[in-house]
């Protein structure tokens, strides 16, 4: 586990843990919750049971924050950024509480802790496809996230070890072809843009050949973006970009998946892009189970 694995939870303010919470609870249990009626509050224990072999653990922060907003307590076994297995079906976490509490809180947690575990574990698999190729780029995410859901699995893709790439277009601005089209030319984009941004973001440009590519940093942008290039095609625009403009960021994009990641590797190359971290990725199969009085 990387520093970075470790501290990530780090970077997610209290307060807004604490908002992410009370709204996911607020969308599952919008009034009565007549199942509460059933258990009512003595309290229980139950165990977090990870039944997906070698997953990596994320979003934690989240599981634990649904679960202080309804009264209940969290006893971790494994940290944020581990790995967990290798065994059919892993005791993860304790968690502890007034029963419908706990239950109120369940599906959330659950729904949270799946998502970004297996972003995480998608994102751990790339990196180190990226290690043993040899690779010293950086792996990232984009912007290809679920509504209301970004910023835990841009987190993920932090736990998991690949860039998170912008957060959201007040980041670094990025200029795809919708946006050259309607400015005229990409010169006249990256003019337009740079006007307000000044000096304090990158400018990117997506480019769909070498020529657009030197066009694009011709007029400024600090990153190009080789989108849907066949890997020998990018090799050989990404080589001769960086001759001619030595300190320019070449990212490529488009069509990438881990059965072909390794065919875009090149000291060329400084980013690759996948939208299948977010997109279409497996879920980590998690459950919580209540443990009877005579079970603990």
């Amino acid at each position: 586990m990387s520093p970075l694995q470790h501290t990530a939870a780090h970077s997610i303010p209290p307060h807004t843990l604490t908002r992410l919470a009370r709204e996911w609870l607020a969308e599952d249990t919008p009034n009565f919750d007549p199942a509460g009626v059933c258990v009512g509050s003595q309290e229980v224990e139950a165990k977090l049971l990870c039944k997906t072999p070698h997953s990596i653990l994320a979003g934690s922060p989240f599981f634990t924050a649904v679960f202080t907003e309804v009264g209940c307590t969290v006893d971790w076994i494994y940290q944020e950024g581990a790995e967990i297995g290798p065994d059919a079906v892993t005791l993860t976490a304790l968690v502890r509480g007034p029963a419908r509490c706990l239950l109120l809180g369940e599906r959330p947690a659950l729904n949270c802790l799946a998502r970004a575990s297996g972003i995480a574990a998608r994102c751990s698999q790339l990196k180190a496809m990226a290690t043993a190729g040899g690779w010293h780029g950086e792996v990232a995410g984009t912007r290809k996230t679920t509504p209301g859901f970004r910023l835990v699995e841009k987190y993920a893709m932090l736990v998991g070890g690949v860039s998170m790439h912008r957060q959201d277009l007040s980041g670094m601005v990025m200029l795809k072809d919708n946006h050259v089209w309607a400015s005229g030319s990409i010169t006249e984009a990256v003019r337009s843009a740079r006007s307000v941004c000044a000096f304090s973001s990158k400018i990117e440009v997506e480019c769909r050949s070498a020529e657009e590519g030197r066009e694009a940093a011709g007029a400024g942008a600090d990153i190009v973006m080789l989108d849907n290039f066949q890997p020998q095609e990018l090799h050989v625009a990404a080589c001769s970009l960086k001759v001619e403009f030595p300190t320019l960021l070449i990212e490529a994009s488009g069509g990438i998946t881990p059965e072909n990641l390794a065919l875009y590797f090149s000291p060329h190359v400084d980013v690759i892009s996948l939208g299948c971290i977010t997109q279409g990725c497996p879920v980590v199969d998690f459950s919580l189970k209540i443990q009877k009085p005579d079970a603990q």
